[in-house]
């Protein structure tokens, strides 16, 4: 049986977790909801199964018991991709140790080390350490728009949109891209997403994003610049807004799959 833990952010316009339901459903697939807020991994009587992970709220407790589910257990997507995801700076050491192009990016606690970084660049990006959905990132022109560090900064990349690639298996499966005319281009902050083809830089790009993180599946955020495309960073509980590609169906196939290869 596959055990399914549901993306808290989930609504009954937006549910993630119950698209991937249906199609387990149509394919015949036993599952069943792991709620990790009403188990004891030290005694959860989970052994050589597949727990499936929609999403997780950013807490101690929900890592926490993942991890130790992941002793005896296979977890999609493992506990040390999650968090190597949702955090920015080891996202981005994972990338460049993988010479995976990103934008130049410094994360301190010296004050006078990120004015050096800004007046380097003229224009910043800042971000919060362990953000989603493009909250609190903004636009840094001068020293007093810093605010309290520690600082994860990037440089300024002009644009009016990003792509946003799906890869599954180690394969990018679709693409949309986000146009905005302000900094950021999420779907939840305003940003309108439309299909696009991948084209081979694209997919080399993504699916070498994907292996750099070592994990099931993602979502790559990506730039373009006068060098071709850039990893903006790489999302371990991803959306898929707006996305031609079948990607509840394809999701639910590699579940299924996986779970078949445990039971040979």
């Amino acid at each position: 049986m596959i055990h399914i833990v549901p993306k808290p952010t989930d609504t009954p316009d937006d549910n993630s977790t119950g698209a991937v339901m249906r199609e387990l459903e149509r394919a015949g697939a036993r599952y069943g909801v792991l709620d990790l807020g009403a188990v004891d991994p030290l005694d959860s009587g989970l052994e050589n199964e597949l727990i499936w992970v929609c999403g997780i709220r950013q807490d101690g407790h929900q890592f926490e018991t993942l991890n130790v589910l992941s002793l005896h257990n296979r977890v999609i997507n493992t506990p040390e991709s999650i968090v190597a995801c949702a955090s920015k700076v080891m996202t981005t050491a994972l990338l460049l140790a993988n010479n995976v192009r990103t934008p130049e990016t410094a994360y301190m606690q010296s004050e006078e080390q990120a004015r050096k970084f800004l007046l380097r660049h003229g224009k910043v990006v800042y971000k919060p350490l362990y953000g989603y959905d493009g909250n609190g990132i903004r636009l840094v022109t001068e020293p007093g728009e810093l605010g309290p560090g520690p600082w994860y900064l990037q440089e300024y990349v002009k644009n009016d949109r990003d792509f946003r690639v799906f890869v599954l298996g180690g394969e990018a499966v679709g693409a949309i891209a986000r146009v905005s005319d302000t900094l950021m281009h999420n779907i939840h902050q305003g940003g309108t997403g439309m299909p696009v083809a991948i084209d081979e830089e694209m997919r080399a790009t993504a699916d070498a994003a994907a292996a750099a993180i070592g994990i099931d599946y993602c979502g790559v955020d990506l730039l373009r610049d006068r060098d071709g495309y850039t990893v903006l960073e790489v999302n371990g509980t991803p959306n898929w807004h707006c996305m031609a590609a079948p990607i509840p169906e394809l999701l639910a196939r590699y579940l299924i799959e996986r779970e078949r290869e445990m039971r040979a």
